[in-house]
């Protein structure tokens, strides 16, 4: 039976969220979670139902990507597909002809777990590692730390508030109060929040968003963020156990994010609340 790529409208996203949610689990490598759609809806639902690639067989997604910025694919793929070699090589085709509407011309990334066949196929290809990456994982099933910190889950009224403590916590940010609100749109983010900690002197100083991929499954981290002008202080660690005390609440089995593996700081926050590195992942390139 053919395998079909599907570009779906807005009203088909929730399909592929769906099966993002039910290939998710502890003990398998970290791909495309749930919350990466629902993080990127905060440019609007159109242009995340445009951003959203499936590959399907017989009516079954076997397979979920999403167009994460200029050039770059990021895929998952359903555990019993992994070593499907018929889906690996339509995957394959797809990401190299620019005119079937995955990846365009020229420099590109894709991200795949290194245990599936496609990720093997592309490197025999040509595509080369790029940077790596660092995974983390924390176990949910004890309670989490108190933070130590005032935190408050972002509404509708604080969404302001949240997009600023962002801006001051990424260089170029852009994150305004109306993508919190088309992001808090979605029908992912039912199943997440929004964090930010207050300090002493009841200044925001820290944020991020969790995302849950239903009761019993890994939950994500996707972004964390510290005031430029408040870091070194602590805040780091107490926002990352907000979190994961937030995801435990929404009955997530493990608290996950990964970082790029040159963040020193950002990997040595995560592990003093709690997470463990998972080993280290990196795209993989084409060069123009």
């Amino acid at each position: 039976m053919a395998i079909v790529l599907g570009k779906p409208g807005v009203d088909e996203v929730s399909e592929a969220v769906g099966a993002l949610r039910g290939w998710q689990a502890d003990g398998a490598p970290m791909q495309l979670h749930p919350g990466d759609l629902g993080w990127f809806r905060r440019f609007g639902a159109e242009a995340a139902a445009s951003a959203v690639r499936t590959w399907s067989r017989g009516g079954r997604i076997l397979a979920v990507g999403l167009l994460d910025g200029p050039g770059l694919l990021r895929l998952a793929v359903a555990p019993e597909a992994w070593r499907d070699e018929g889906l690996a090589r339509r995957l394959l085709a797809d990401v190299a002809a620019p005119e079937r509407g995955v990846l365009p011309p020229g420099r590109a990334y894709v991200e795949a777990s290194p245990g599936a066949l496609v990720h093997e196929l592309l490197a025999g290809d040509g595509w080369r590692p790029d940077e790596p990456w660092t995974p983390l994982s924390r176990d949910l099933a004890e309670p989490v730390a108190d933070p130590g910190v005032r935190v408050e889950t972002t509404g509708p009224a604080q969404a302001g508030v949240r997009a600023a403590v962002q801006r001051a916590a990424f260089d170029g940010s852009v994150f305004t109060a109306g993508h919190w609100h088309a992001m808090a749109s979605g029908s992912s983010y039912a199943a997440a929040r929004c964090l930010v900690a207050y300090d002493d002197q009841d200044t925001p100083v820290a944020m991020v968003t969790v995302w849950s991929a239903g009761p019993g499954r890994p939950g994500l981290l996707e972004p964390m963020g510290v005031h430029r002008h408040h870091r070194g202080r602590g805040h780091g660690r107490a926002i990352t156990l907000a979190a994961a005390a937030a995801l435990r609440e929404l009955g997530a089995s493990s608290a996950r994010v990964c970082t790029p593996s040159a963040n020193a700081g950002a990997v040595a926050t995560y592990r003093s609340a709690g997470f463990e590195v998972l080993g280290e992942a990196r795209d993989l390139r084409r060069d123009a």
